[in-house]
């Protein structure tokens, strides 16, 4: 029987260990280099600090992280298509802190729900001091604060409060709710409406162009084909092997150039898909719930996440609830392991990861 999530964070709060730490994850295109994390290089100057940055934006000048979400994300495909179909995923995964076996969130298994889990660390449901955002289309005249949620904040807004920029990049205009809750935190938005191809290269200009604490990149390839044509359809495994040259885009460009060698990834999913089925709203079905989590980049260990971090627990084929202890890792993990990256303080009423005690070494 699931209990609210006040009592898990009651829980956390008062007996989880510290010193661990979250992260965040990402995606691109192929690669004919060898791929393995950079080492790190001087950082270049900052963007122009406002007047109220605090010491907290000296200590991240410099540091990036690229947070990639993969929507209607079924791991499975990897093996469907294998290491040529998917070569960037593939190298990701073998060269970094990753599980194949992280959750969603508990409320619910579909997109702009999950997403805004991502980077608030939050539980869906208001009643599970969630964000409120229970809607999956564009309402262009409604915002998370609007909404009754109350003043509910991000990475954005963290990263913000610390003197640096950010920005989004999505493939769905449904996105566009984060620019219009936080106008000032999201310093750079670019929403394509099914162009993977788009945003990827308008998300590699602004890499080139920005020095950005936190840049989330939304690819939607796979959800389209998923629900267009069946998860593990033909067209969905070609959805894949687009999205991979998308990430390969992203990593071409981090390897390329010496001023984005200290960029850590964080890749996750807001929701998988069960094969055959053109819909994933199904709260009980594995394929759903099944999500990846992975960290890379310069300082980050080779390995799985559960290994590392025994606080917490693969959960098998299962669901857990707000009563599970201990928790596994979740796509609402993003925000805090992104802040914990950036050397930042946890996102003011974060669930999910607020201790920073996910890590990412042996």
């Amino acid at each position: 029987m699931q209990v609210t999530a006040r009592r898990y964070r009651a829980r956390v709060t008062s007996s989880a260990p510290r010193g661990r730490r979250l992260a965040v994850l990402s995606v691109g295109f192929a690669l004919t280099a060898t791929f393995a994390p950079f080492a790190q290089s001087p950082a270049p100057a900052n963007d122009a600090l406002p007047a109220s940055a605090t010491s907290t934006a000296l200590r991240i000048n410099g540091k990036q992280v690229l947070a990639i979400s993969l929507d209607g994300f079924n791991v499975n495909v990897l093996k469907r298509i294998g290491p040529r179909g998917t070569p960037n995923l593939h190298r990701l995964f073998r060269t970094s802190a990753s599980t194949k076996n992280a959750r969603t969130q508990i409320e619910m298994t579909v997109t702009l729900p999950n997403h805004t889990s991502q980077v608030t660390g939050r539980p869906i449901d208001v009643a599970n001091d969630g964000h409120g955002v229970t809607w999956n289309t564009h309402l262009p005249r409604r915002t998370i604060q609007s909404h009754g949620a109350g003043p509910i904040e991000s990475i954005f807004t963290s990263v913000h409060g610390a003197g640096r920029t950010t920005a989004l990049f999505a493939t769905e205009q449904k996105f566009s709710l984060w620019k219009r809750s936080w106008p000032n935190a999201v310093n750079r938005s670019t929403i394509v409406q099914d162009g993977d191809h788009a945003v990827t290269l308008a998300a590699r200009r602004d890499l080139l162009r920005r020095n950005r604490a936190f840049t989330f990149v939304h690819l939607g390839a796979m959800d389209e084909a998923g629900h267009a044509h069946g998860w593990m359809s033909p067209r969905y495994k070609r959805a894949a092997r687009l999205v991979d040259a998308q990430l390969g885009i992203l990593l071409k460009t981090i390897r390329d150039h010496r001023r984005l060698h200290d960029v850590r990834i964080v890749l996750t999913a807001d929701h998988g898909g069960k094969a055959g089925a053109r819909d994933h709203s199904n709260v009980a079905e594995y394929a759903n719930y099944r999500i990846p989590f992975l960290i890379w980049g310069p300082g980050v260990d080779r390995g799985d996440l559960y290994s590392m971090n025994p606080t917490y627990a693969d959960p098998g084929t299962a669901q857990v609830g707000f009563n599970g202890d201990p928790q596994p890792i979740r796509n609402g993990d993003l925000a805090n392991v992104s802040a914990s990256l950036l050397g930042i303080s946890a996102v003011p009423g974060s669930l999910w990861g607020q201790d920073l005690s996910l890590t990412w070494h042996d």
